[in-house]
């Protein structure tokens, strides 16, 4: 079977396109990252199906420059979104500046050194070299995040890749008489039509790998957090506390719970409209994750009720906190709402070593009521129902 390079590329480039039209449908409703990879993956289909349509025209012409070019920048523009979207499927924020910069500067000097075969093979193989590197780079330093093994199929592709357009652009500029163009049948252009195949179907399964891990991870954070507020759904919040509290009694270390309800909150809803409602939960939620410290938990209970996990705190930790939670909104709600906000609330301590989570929350919920029975704006413990803030 004869197998010229020409085919090769050809094959190569039908599959990227059918890759290019097929990832969006496929992968349906996406979001950042995913959508990087996705115009990373059109833009290199598109550069390859220039770069194949330049050699139909006559070579060294102004159609045969402005073609190559374009294949150029497609490549590296690729690239550079392609390292966008791994950093942001490892968890991080991307850093491409460099890819950035190679994507502008590659087809600038191509274009200007055109009429040099030597030079413009070497620069442009070179820079593609050095910012396939830099995603290597990029995947091999540990992920901010749990991911798959999909990163190491891409490094795979990628080592495979540079070696052979390393291997192209030294020959294109230190040998070019055994290497003429990028179709004559030379062994680098066949190995490197070869790994092209092979790892644009490679690259795919890792995509798609990348993009189920990123979904996973993001039913998963919808299985936990409450979508309108940002904090704990009550089922997250009541399990990663009856951790807590279980830490709490093999090493004796005290814990609070707050049991927290917006007042008049109905009022707010009545007068000021559901969206100015939904805000003032926002908020709330916002301001109770600024005060806690670090290791406590905050949670929506439901509706307009929020709970709070305080660990290693006594009734003076709690009673500060609330203190916190007060100015706070005395000085930003109206502010940053267009309305007052206010809360009661009701303070429970770990009595003793077989004191459970459900207790604890039944006897904060009783302070709670008579916190709203004595006049709102106001958090009362349990001893004595003293009152800590109003």
């Amino acid at each position: 079977m004869h197998l010229d390079i020409a085919s090769l590329l050809f094959a190569m480039t039908v599959c990227m396109v059918t890759m290019a039209v097929a990832l969006p449908a496929v992968m349906g409703e996406v979001n950042a990252p995913a959508r990087c990879a996705q115009a990373g993956v059109v833009l290199q289909g598109i550069a390859w199906a220039l770069l194949l349509a330049s050699g139909l025209v006559a070579s060294g012409s102004i159609a045969d420059r402005a073609l190559s070019t374009l294949a150029m920048a497609g490549i590296a523009g690729g690239l550079a979104l392609n390292a966008a979207a791994f950093d942001l499927w490892c968890g991080r924020t991307p850093q491409i500046r460099i890819p950035v910069l190679i994507a502008v500067v590659m087809p600038i000097g191509y274009a200007l050194g055109f009429s040099s075969y030597p030079f413009r093979v070497g620069w442009a193989n070179g820079l593609l070299t050095l910012q396939m590197a830099f995603l290597v780079a990029s995947l091999w330093r540990k992920p901010a995040v749990a991911v798959g093994r999909w990163r190491w199929l891409l490094v795979i592709s990628l080592l495979a890749q540079m070696t052979v357009t390393l291997w192209r652009g030294a020959l294109g500029a230190f040998f070019t008489e055994s290497y003429p163009t990028f179709l004559a049948p030379h062994p680098v252009n066949y190995a490197f039509a070869i790994i092209a195949n092979a790892t644009t179907v490679l690259s795919l399964m890792a995509v798609l790998l990348a993009h189920r891990d990123d979904a996973a991870r993001e039913l998963e954070r919808f299985a936990t957090i409450d979508s309108l507020t940002g904090v704990l759904n009550r089922r997250a919040w009541m399990s990663l506390a009856g951790t807590e509290m279980a830490m709490s009694v093999r090493y004796g270390h005290p814990v609070a719970v707050l049991m927290i309800d917006l007042d008049h909150f109905k009022q707010i809803n009545d007068t000021q409209g559901h969206d100015a409602g939904d805000r003032a939960l926002a908020f709330i939620a916002r301001a109770l994750q600024a005060a806690v410290r670090p290791g406590d938990l905050v949670g929506r209970y439901g509706g307009e009720e929020f709970c709070v996990l305080m660990t290693h705190a006594d009734n003076a930790a709690a009673s500060a906190f609330d203190v916190r939670m007060r100015t706070y909104l005395t000085e930003v709600a109206e502010r940053e709402l267009g309305f007052p906000l206010a809360y009661s609330a009701g303070i429970a301590m770990r009595t003793s070593p077989d004191d459970t989570l459900a207790a604890m929350l039944k006897r904060a919920d009783a302070t709670l009521y008579s916190a709203k029975e004595q006049g709102r704006a106001r958090t009362l413990d349990a001893q004595g129902l003293r009152l800590r803030s109003a």
